[in-house]
């Protein structure tokens, strides 16, 4: 099973020492050795960012930063695991290297995975069940 596994934490404007980023990389390249992890990216300050909403019919867009905000996404990571608790216990792996913040653990939908063959009634049923 692939999770989606998303990082918030307050946002800073110090850039991360080095002894962090080592350690940040010494996990990433162990855990994609492993196999445990797909794909991972972090975010830019959201001061670059942008938000867009569309809802009751209008669109707008707000440019950060998002101050208002007292956690934001940070980055995220594609991980493999085989139970939704294998993927808590790699999150929590992380956390330890992060030094903190909140990881939300989401399993990846895909109809190969859950069901091949199925016409989008019975995937959407399926989906209903879960």
């Amino acid at each position: 099973m692939r999770f989606l596994s998303i990082y918030k934490t307050a946002e800073t404007s110090t850039p991360p020492s080095a002894e962090y980023v080592a350690k940040m990389q010494k996990l990433v390249e162990d855990s994609m050795k492993a196999g445990v992890l797909l794909a991972t990216e972090g975010c830019l300050p959201s001061a670059l960012g942008a938000r867009v909403r569309h809802a009751g019919g209008k669109m707008t867009v707000t440019d950060g930063p998002f101050t208002e905000s007292k956690e934001l996404v940070a980055g995220f990571a594609i991980l493999q695991a085989s139970s939704k608790e294998e993927a808590i216990e790699i999150a929590k792996t992380f956390l330890d290297v992060a030094g903190g913040g909140e990881c939300e653990i989401r399993q990846i939908f895909t109809t190969t995975d859950e069901a091949p063959g199925c016409t989008a009634a019975q995937l959407a049923e399926q989906f209903a069940k879960s």
